[in-house]
């Protein structure tokens, strides 16, 4: 396999002030901590930090060159100075999308974004080299990486787009150029700095810009801002559309699915062809957005039914869903780890996971929700919102952290209050001292809730996972 990038080709896409002696990268990135041997490191200035006090470090660590604005006292190895770093890696990432022959798909939607480039880049790897968008690569930066990292062998390439401010997708859609792309759907995630779902929606609709020749829009048929997404695609020129969902008018239509503890089956139609499958990830919302992959994948030209057949191997990712058996007492507790993110949406679709899964023997359904963020004025109304689902659940306590969550506490019933507190620090060892063998024990919020502390308190108090 041929080098990620050579000094040539890297010099004619970033233009340095200087020449550069001759070498080869192997990969592309911004942190220093996670620089491999024969990288390419960005210095960029950051909100808390300048990537220049970390390039010594990055060279020591094996990194074949750093790209930096200025000079760099202690650093041994090839700099290569740039006028602006954040504008060159924006350079390579265009040149990378410029130079390769993939298929690209682009997604975005309030939900399930990198679930759904997660289904598909395990449906594409097993037909052809693929590359995909780690972690939740989304952002200004994010992007850039992904499409600077694109292997030139790749058949296929995805990338996962976000935003939570005005103005943000339509230009990491334009460095894309994708073949198609995807809106999962559209909710009131970011709504305090978007103002109203409508606005949400136009935002999410952006991915369509600067999209390929013959570019394909995949569209949530089931979700009330459709038609509104439509037009936003044709807006950019984009005159094909797929919807995909429960709808009888959706072109990738899900037919049935038996939600279980451990996954899914499904039968959904993809333009009009039968494809039955195993889902190993649990939930509908997972279910929905391996459709969603499926209708992408069909119209990336790869083989629906082959491909299918990879999503009985998927599993969610932990602080997406991850399960974990830990052991407890004298039995074992399940852990359903969705601390990543939450909004209203998904936590709706966590609780309906949480209410399909049985205890064990005398256990019980143990819930830790943190606050949702950036919802702006209807903050306490979404949360306390949450209530009727909550019930529905069949949480025995719930357990509550963050002011807006204060909403939610006064809807509960008496006999489901655990405990509310002011931040995850103060609620984690007070959740984890409540669980008893048998429990399901499911925990959620927004990142900056920081609802991961409570999972390592869980995960401490437990005697560690099973069969480890």
């Amino acid at each position: 396999m041929s080098a990620l990038w050579t000094s040539d080709e890297i010099s004619k896409a970033l233009s340095p002030v200087a020449a550069v002696a001759p070498f080869e990268a192997e990969g592309v990135t911004f942190d220093s901590r996670a620089v491999g041997k024969g990288d390419i490191f960005f210095a960029l200035a950051g909100e808390t930090s300048d990537g220049h006090s970390f390039v010594a470090d990055a060279l020591a660590r094996g990194a074949a060159a750093a790209v930096v604005s200025r000079e760099v006292e202690g650093a041994r190895g090839t700099l290569i100075r740039v006028h602006d770093t954040m504008k060159a890696l924006v350079d390579l990432g265009r040149a990378g999308r410029q130079r390769s022959k993939a298929r690209i798909a682009s997604i975005t939607g309030s939900v399930g974004k990198t679930s759904t480039k997660d289904a598909l880049r395990a449906m594409l790897s097993v037909q052809a080299p693929t590359s995909a968008s780690v972690a939740s690569y989304n952002n200004h930066v994010g992007v850039p990486i992904s499409l600077a990292r694109l292997p030139r062998e790749a058949r296929y390439g995805i990338f996962e787009i976000g935003m939570n401010h005005p103005g943000e997708i339509e230009p990491l859609a334009r460095q894309v150029e994708a073949h198609v792309g995807v809106v999962t759907n559209v909710g009131p995630a970011h709504i305090g700095h978007m103002g109203s779902e409508e606005a949400i929606a136009d935002e999410k609709g952006c991915v369509f810009a600067g999209m390929a020749d013959g570019a394909v829009a995949v569209l949530n048929r089931d979700n009330r801002h459709y038609p509104r997404l439509v037009d936003k695609a044709r807006h950019f020129g984009v005159s094909r559309i797929v919807g995909f969902g429960r709808s009888d008018a959706a072109e990738a239509r899900l037919v049935s699915c038996n939600l279980q503890n451990s996954g899914s089956d499904v039968i959904a139609l993809i333009h009009g062809r039968r494809i039955e499958y195993r889902l190993g990830a649990a939930g509908e919302h997972w279910v929905l957005n391996s459709v969603a992959a499926l209708a992408a994948l069909d119209v990336l030209g790869a083989d629906v039914a082959k491909a299918a057949m990879a999503l009985a191997a998927l599993k969610a990712l932990p602080g997406r869903g991850a399960r974990r058996r830990l052991k407890f007492g004298a039995g074992t507790i399940e852990l359903l780890d969705e601390s990543y993110n939450g909004n209203p949406v998904s936590v709706g679709a966590m609780l309906a996971v949480l209410a399909r899964t049985e205890p064990e023997g005398g256990g019980r359904r143990m819930l830790a929700l943190g606050d949702m963020r950036e919802l702006g004025e209807q903050a306490d109304a979404l949360h306390a919102g949450l209530a009727d689902a909550v019930a529905a659940s069949g949480a025995a306590q719930v357990f509550l952290c963050g002011p807006h969550m204060e909403a939610l506490w006064q809807k509960l019933a008496p006999s489901q209050r655990g405990a509310h507190r002011p931040d995850s620090a103060a609620l984690a060892a007070e959740f984890a001292a409540a669980l008893r063998a048998g429990d399901v024990v499911a925990v959620k919020g927004s990142l900056g809730s920081k609802m991961k502390i409570v999972v390592d308190a869980v995960v401490a108090a437990s005697g560690g996972e099973v069969g480890r």
